[in-house]
């Protein structure tokens, strides 16, 4: 797992070495390994992720941000993974450095074959990063589809919202921005009822008697929402 905050998921009692090291011995990754295979292999995912060689007995307060977290990419590499879960791990950092961070990663991917969950509020990273997206509300899936097909074709009326958020590079060109209002359902035992509906200008008196399910509305791209899926006749105000 590669966390969020590269200031405090690393010990500040133990040196580079000792942290990218850590994973190696504890999962016995090397059998029979001396300290001298351990510092070889640490220095190889050093080298991988791009830090100096100079930096091995650094602690981390000695670090910036974005070599911070190369060490924690180091060492979530560590363990040889198929699979690793990234929570977050730019939104701690300058613009400039999450660009670096996130061609290490997608190089990364290409060359080991990784799988990544990219776990993000950032809607231009998962543009940029991702094969396939999930939108989430209140911990529920009210969207999935290729990322793609998710920026050029949104159903949901929360994944429209966020896209409309994300700002336009480009001087004097605006779009639209949809605001959402209404009172945010509570997360603690939600009632069987779609959780966007208060929030949800499009809501309509089904959305209250049942909680929508995640069809398949389009080759791979699934929505849970009862318009969406043309259970909605009778259009309420909502939010």
């Amino acid at each position: 797992m590669i966390f969020q905050d590269p200031y405090s998921s690393l010990n500040p009692r133990k040196t580079i070495r000792d942290i990218i090291a850590a994973p190696l011995l504890e999962n016995k990754i090397i059998p029979n390994a001396t300290k001298k295979d351990i510092d070889a292999r640490v220095l190889e995912l050093m080298e991988t992720v791009g830090l100096a060689e100079r930096l091995f007995n650094s602690y981390p307060h000695e670090l910036d941000g974005g070599r911070r977290q190369r060490v924690g990419i180091a060492r979530a590499l560590a363990v040889e993974p198929k699979f690793i879960v990234c929570d977050e791990p730019v939104s701690a950092l300058d613009v400039s450095i999450q660009a670096q961070i996130l061609n290490l990663l997608k190089k990364l991917q290409r060359d080991r074959g990784l799988t990544f969950i990219f776990i993000t509020h950032n809607l231009s990273v998962v543009h940029y990063f991702s094969d396939d997206i999930i939108v989430m509300y209140l911990g529920q899936i009210v969207e999935k589809a290729p990322a793609q097909e998710l920026f050029e074709n949104p159903m949901h009326p929360y994944t429209k919202a966020l896209l409309s958020a994300i700002l336009v590079p480009e001087i004097g060109k605006r779009k639209e921005r949809i605001r959402l209002t209404g009172e945010v359902t509570s997360p603690i035992d939600p009632p069987d009822r779609c959780r966007f509906e208060k929030r949800c200008h499009y809501a309509c008196d089904l959305c209250n008697k049942g909680t929508p399910q995640l069809i398949e509305v389009r080759p791979n791209h699934f929505v849970a929402c009862h318009r969406v899926q043309k259970d909605c006749n009778t259009i309420t105000a909502g939010g």
